[in-house]
């Protein structure tokens, strides 16, 4: 970015005022949602729905900013520090302690609660960006201020990325809590001298300070203005929902799109061009070539898809922001094009974040909103043929009609390869053929969406449309399931993404068999098998986390069974009949819907003889499930010689140190048992963690299983998780994120 974008007095401390609110803005989001996982679960929806509320408070901040401008420059810095000091008043920055509201559905009660936590502090600091740049304009010495935008989106995205890597490694959410606090006494500091820089200027409304003769604003400007901010927006939380749901479900995977998006910002409204300007040009052929994986639902893939789907995110997002900045008014309706920004943002996210997954029964947003980013995105066709005047029209017509025939070849082709592993080079060179040929149309705007269209339903998108139709497929709040019958084999799965959540045989001799996780050497299954030996014939088992319901055919008669489920959803497939264990093996079961942590900590003491965690085998870790506060919880539901029984299973987290420094800090002494099957076909490996606060359960336990040993586990972090310190960063495996 060149220093042009900033010539005139006092630029250095507008550029720090911008920087340090947006730098704060992006740190605040991540520690309230953050704070809210006692209460909310770790759902990608739930990051999504954050992101709306944020985006709604963001309007609301340009809304008042723009409001604010018709005010002489003395007024509005008298009456925007009034704003921060009685907004200070509410920190330090927490959650707040309002009870959930009975009735009120997930995808307004998340907003609510973290709407009222929050907003005072982010509504007050969202509208210091634009009203900084008009402070900044109001000297006409200044210069142009849109410079000052790519500052702030650039603030944003270090904060986007100090807190996953250093305020939660290395703070509690109480420390948290008070360095923003003192970031924002910070900001305070910084508005004001920004204003004392100002105060010698005519103390008049800024709109009469800047240029009168500007030309007003065309409604058809202000909806292209929302249209190519909405898109990006939308496409940002999308590709969230399609990255960590179906294709590669990696820990701290949320970030990289929210960074893509912010950067694309500093690229686009920079000084210098030639970078957007660059990006621009090739984003036409990324959408062809990553946005045809836009349909793609079945897993396939892994990193080399997902740094694909970034890319696409990326180059789009900087295409149609460059495009935005291209179309810029003057300085005088600056909080105008900047609260069309905003609402656009919030309108992106509203369709996303709410409508979406109301609507669909997958993430369709996501091939829904590349096809609108093609549709909005500047095309410099590398074929100029259209506007050849040697050329007549009817040739024309017949040569495009042949190329479209002939990318419908194409696409029929793609389909027959496109979920073949074996046959990758194949698909390959046919994506290099219609990426070719949706190039060669790119004179023509409807053709080249035709061929996108065409390489997104070839590209495992008929599958995608397949499993809709047949109804294979749930989506609620909490995640998109995909309920699919391998006849083949003979089984019924039930997925979330890229997560397998449990598996029947449609084999009626084999239906009661738990398969997967829960196999007869799996920890749990040697713990239920135990369970009249170690608790007598009446035990009371309690299960976190439903799923198929597989071990419901573990139970034993006079033994009385709970389940806890947070998604509804969940528990219909068994009620349906799509799965059949829990009404075969255990039909007077009580299941209760909702957190599971809560709704144990409502349950008398010693409720249970016998509680399984089954909440952590998805890539999605609940960290406040594994918290020394959670672990008080369980102890507290179990009796004297109860056992707990703690499933770990993880691609990508190695969670056996946290649980080994939790029973430290308890006082207990773990048994850990780690199965590996022979037959892969039905079972999957899996690590069970066995805890209790009678050592002689635990040996009784090993006892009772001589042909599958347990061990002690002795991994141990440096300290145990709590509820107001907790990170999964020292515990990634990172070596497995890049084998995929």
């Amino acid at each position: 970015m060149s220093a042009a974008g900033f010539r005139g007095p006092a630029r250095g401390l507008f550029v720090a005022t911008i920087l340090v609110g947006s730098f704060l803005l992006f740190l605040v989001q991540p520690m309230i949602a953050r704070m809210a996982l006692p209460r909310l679960g770790g759902a990608p929806n739930v990051w999504n729905s954050a992101m709306l509320v944020y985006q709604a408070l963001l309007l609301a901040g340009y809304a008042y900013a723009h409001w604010l401008g018709r005010l002489s420059l003395r007024r509005q810095a008298a009456v925007h520090l009034s704003l921060l000091i009685l907004a200070g008043l509410t920190l330090p920055a927490g959650l707040t302690g309002m009870t959930r509201i009975a009735g009120l559905p997930e995808e307004l009660w998340v907003p609510l609660l973290l709407g009222l936590s929050i907003g005072p502090v982010f509504f007050a600091v969202s509208a210091q960006a634009p009203l900084m740049q008009r402070w900044f304009a109001a000297d006409p010495r200044a210069g142009e201020p849109w410079a000052l935008y790519a500052a702030s989106n650039l603030g944003s995205f270090a904060g986007l990325l100090a807190y996953p890597l250093l305020a939660e490694p290395l703070l509690s959410l109480r420390q948290q809590s008070l360095a923003w606090s003192a970031g924002f006494v910070l900001l305070v500091l910084l508005v004001a001298l920004a204003a004392a820089s100002r105060y010698a200027l005519p103390d008049q409304p800024a709109a009469s300070v800047e240029a009168p003769e500007e030309a007003p604003i065309g409604w058809r400007t202000v909806i292209l203005w929302l249209m190519l901010s909405a898109v990006p927006s939308g496409l940002m939380l999308s590709t969230t929902t399609h990255l960590t749901t179906d294709i590669f479900a990696m820990p701290l995977l949320w970030v990289i799109p929210l960074g893509l998006y912010l950067l694309s910002f500093v690229l686009a409204f920079a000084d210098r061009r030639a970078p957007a300007h660059a990006v621009s040009r090739i984003a036409p052929v990324v959408v062809l070539f990553a946005g045809s994986y836009a349909m793609v639902s079945n897993g396939s893939g892994g990193l080399w898809m997902a740094g694909a789907t970034c890319l696409l995110l990326f180059c789009v997002a900087t295409a149609l922001h460059a495009r935005l900045y291209d179309l810029r008014p003057g300085p005088a309706h600056l909080t105008r094009f900047y609260l069309a920004l905003s609402a656009g943002g919030a309108l992106g996210g509203l369709f996303t974040a709410l409508l979406a997954p109301m609507v669909f029964d997958w993430a369709w947003e996501h091939p829904l909103l590349v096809l609108a980013a093609a549709l909005l995105m500047p095309l410099e066709p590398l074929l100029r043929w259209s506007e050849s005047e040697s050329i007549d029209s009817g040739p024309l017509r017949i040569a495009l009609a042949l190329l479209l025939a002939f990318a419908a070849f194409l696409a029929w082709q793609l389909d027959q390869y496109a979920l073949r592993p074996d046959d990758v080079l194949i698909a390959t060179v046919l994506t290099v053929f219609l990426v070719g040929t949706g190039l060669m149309v790119m004179a023509w705007r409807g053709a080249f969406l035709t061929v996108l269209a065409m390489a997104m339903v070839a590209q495992g998108g008929i599958w995608t449309i397949r499993a809709t139709l047949a109804g294979d497929r749930t989506r609620s709040y909490f995640g998109i399931y995909t309920v699919h019958d391998r006849q083949e084999e003979r089984l019924r799965t039930l997925a979330h993404g890229t997560t397998l959540h449990g598996e029947q045989s449609l084999d009626p001799a084999h239906a009661h068999d738990a398969l997967t996780y829960y196999g007869p050497g799996s920890g749990v299954s040697l713990a239920l098998a135990a369970t009249p030996a170690l608790q007598g014939p009446h035990a009371r088992v309690g299960v976190v986390g439903l799923g198929t319901g597989s071990l419901a055919c573990r139970s034993q008669p006079g033994q009385h069974w709970t389940f806890f489920e947070i998604d509804p959803v969940v528990l219909r497939f068994s009620t349906s009949g799509r799965f059949t264990f829990l009404r075969d093996c255990t039909p007077d079961a009580r299941v209760v819907i909702g957190d599971a942590r809560l709704e144990l900590a409502k349950l008398p003491p010693a409720s249970f003889d016998v509680l399984v965690i089954d909440a952590f085998s998805s890539d999605a870790i609940p960290m406040h499930l594994l918290t020394r506060e959670a672990l008080q919880v369980y102890l507290k539901a179990l009796s004297p010689r109860g056992l707990l029984m703690l499933h770990i299973s993880n691609r990508y987290i190695d969670l056996a140190p946290v649980v080994g420094a939790n029973a430290r800090d308890a006082g207990l002494a773990p048994l850990s048992r780690l199965d590996i099957p022979t037959d892969t076909d039905r079972y999957t490996p899996s690590r069970w963690i066995a805890l209790s606060r009678d050592g002689a359960v635990l040996d009784a336990l090993a006892r009772h299983s001589p042909d599958a040993p347990w061990t002690v586990l002795d991994e141990h972090a440096a300290r145990p998780w709590t509820d107001d310190h907790a990170s999964i960063l020292p515990f990634i495996r990172w070596d497995r994120l890049g084998s995929f």
